[in-house]
């Protein structure tokens, strides 16, 4: 078996024969998806990292890793220090270190498929600094030396009917033409994979835990469009569906086939695209306009189809977590109970609907000192049995025909401490401060971030996330471009239709971790004698909180208000779903707090 010092050594080889001193490894495919497929997780495989964000630099004589901080304790878990240094993102950045370590003469590869234009510029301006240059390379060099490498996935398309897009995607493509006609482009490549299902309304199976296949597509300002796939996941039915507007070409006839834009104008967002596309365009003479993909907004805002099956999807989904919980309230104390198994009993009851496509990410089941860790991914090295005094703090989602999920809850196992039902509270009191938060149209995100912090500010504590994120259709978890977060320039108004979650937390390091997570939509608030419109949130998510951990003596009487509401629209949302011993638990946890 090859161990990761002879595959650094291999690459270095490989490295040597192209002329290269060195190269970078990001955890990226051709799309900059978030997630990627198996064959495309290069950094995995060179270094032993199995994050999912993260990236790795290779010289000749040193080589480093550099994460953020979700996965400080992970990075060191899974990657020889003696192999590759590791480099705190929030420390230095991947150009940072170029510009410290690169010698003069390096020449460093780069892939451009898996780097957007700015990265690639501010990575050669680095390294010009040292008297090196950055160059992109004709093919990955980690492809010629991974042997057993993953092909890339092959599962068929499939339509995403009507009833569930709420849109045809002849109106969707003929929205992008008045787009660009409005704003004077004859074209936009589109190069997200959620994107791409959306509008065609097509969806997926080549990237675990999103409905979404690996293709690309480019949408004229007459409506028409190509998309470029692998063929043989055409079935007659998707055939059939995408009609004659929209021509097929093969995946691989993409590259050559910007040339044929020379001379047009052509948007292309410049988050989302490659910079290899960009430099394909620059070459074929295209006008290149930086543009954010026009179905990004589109997209986030839901219409009326995709919100009724949002609540669908939210109501049976709360139906499998409520078993899920009691389950564990009735087994973790027993012992004997681990994270492995309990995310898969949640699995197996959110399919036993019979509606389930697939988890929407892979579950954080997290007990005791790993729920201290955000972003915690459970596997056969880490796993652990939950004890008596701990908290268990599980995030998960799934994801269904008429919508996506994504809820975190966090229970006691056994007594929980004072301290646990302290911090508890107070991430409660910033979760329904944001949930009953009305604010003008045009507000972004970040203006709300800090009623959710606002009650751990106050005893000098924080979290380090942010509260929210937009969520898709049956498609991404993770979907902006809304966000509520203080911090990364994220300045996207919320409009009346887009999803977010609300999800505040306390993690105290080496013990325990509370995250309280549901999905909200943002709606139109109507408010007597108001001045501006205004806006809201309606709660999508319905699933009991954990009463053991909620001290009634912190909250106002308001947000005793707030509790019961929520837990009586529970029951009434869950409750007909269940019967029996589940139904009289959920009545029980439902209960006012008195």
């Amino acid at each position: 078996m090859q161990t990761h010092e002879n595959r650094l050594a291999a690459l270095r080889e490989e490295l040597g024969r192209r002329g290269l001193t060195g190269f970078v490894v990001p955890i990226a495919d051709e799309h900059l998806s978030e997630y990627v497929g198996e064959y495309a997780q290069r950094l995995q495989w060179l270094t032993g990292f199995a994050g999912s964000a993260g990236s790795a630099i290779v010289l000749k004589n040193k080589a480093a890793i550099f994460v953020d901080g979700r996965y400080t304790v992970q990075v060191r878990d899974q990657v020889d220090e003696k192999l590759f240094s590791y480099v705190p993102l929030a420390d230095m950045s991947m150009t940072d270190w170029i510009r410290a370590n690169a010698s003069e003469e390096d020449v460093i590869g780069y892939d451009a498929w898996l780097h957007t234009r700015s990265w690639a510029k501010e990575a050669g301006q680095a390294a010009a600094r040292r008297g090196a240059k950055m160059v992109a390379v004709d093919g990955n060099p980690i492809d010629s030396v991974w042997s057993d490498q993953p092909e890339k996935p092959g599962a068929k398309l499939d339509v995403q009917p009507l009833e569930y897009a709420g849109k045809s995607h002849g109106e969707k493509r003929a929205e992008i033409a008045t787009w660009l006609k409005d704003e004077g482009y004859d074209a936009t490549v589109l190069t997200a994979l959620d994107s791409i299902a959306w509008t065609f309304n097509i969806r997926g199976g080549d990237i675990a835990n999103t409905p979404v296949a690996i293709a690309h597509a480019l949408v004229q300002a007459d409506g028409t469009a190509t998309l470029f796939v692998d063929e043989t996941k055409l079935t007659d039915e998707v055939r059939t569906h995408l009609g004659n507007e929209v021509s097929v070409r093969g995946y691989d006839d993409y590259a050559a086939s910007l040339a044929n834009l020379a001379g047009k104008a052509v948007a292309v967002d410049p988050e989302r695209a490659p910079a290899a596309i960009f430099e394909a365009l620059d070459s074929a003479g295209a006008k290149i306009a930086e543009k954010r993909d026009p179905s990004v907004l589109m997209k986030a805002i839901k219409n009326q189809a995709e919100i009724d099956g949002h609540r669908a999807a939210q109501a049976r989904d709360g139906a499998a977590l409520a078993r899920f919980l009691k389950w564990i309230g009735e087994t973790a104390p027993k012992g004997g109970l681990d994270e492995l198994t309990a995310a898969a009993k949640l699995r197996e009851l959110r399919a036993e609907g019979g509606e389930l496509r697939d988890i929407s990410f892979r579950t954080i089941s997290a007990s005791g000192p790993h729920g201290a860790l955000p972003h915690y991914s459970v596997n056969e090295e880490t796993n652990r049995e939950m004890q008596v005094g701990e908290l268990y703090l599980v995030d998960s989602g799934g994801q269904y025909r008429d919508g996506t999920t994504d809820v975190t809850r966090v229970a006691a196992i056994g007594e929980p401490t004072a301290e646990m039902i302290k911090r508890y509270t107070q991430v409660l009191k910033g979760h329904i401060a944001l949930d009953v938060a009305v604010f003008p149209k045009g507000t972004t995100g970040g203006a709300l971030d800090t009623l959710a912090r606002q009650f751990l500010w106050k005893d000098g504590v924080d979290y380090g996330h942010g509260t929210g994120h937009g969520v898709g259709a049956y498609l991404a978890v993770h979907e902006g471009p809304q966000r509520i977060a203080a911090f990364g320039g994220f300045a996207e108004p919320l409009k009346a239709g887009m999803i977010c979650s609300n999800e505040p937390g306390y993690y105290k390091e080496g013990d325990f971790g509370i995250r309280i997570e549901n999905l909200v939509l943002v709606e139109e608030r109507a408010i007597d004698g108001a001045e501006k419109d205004m806006l809201g949130f309606e709660t999508l998510t319905f699933a009991p909180l954990e009463r053991e951990l909620i001290d009634p003596s912190l909250l106002t009487d308001e947000e005793r208000r707030w509790v019961d509401d929520y837990h009586a629209r529970t029951l009434e949302v869950v409750g007909p779903q269940l019967d029996g011993e589940d139904r009289e638990w959920l009545e029980t946890r439902c209960a006012p707090l008195g």
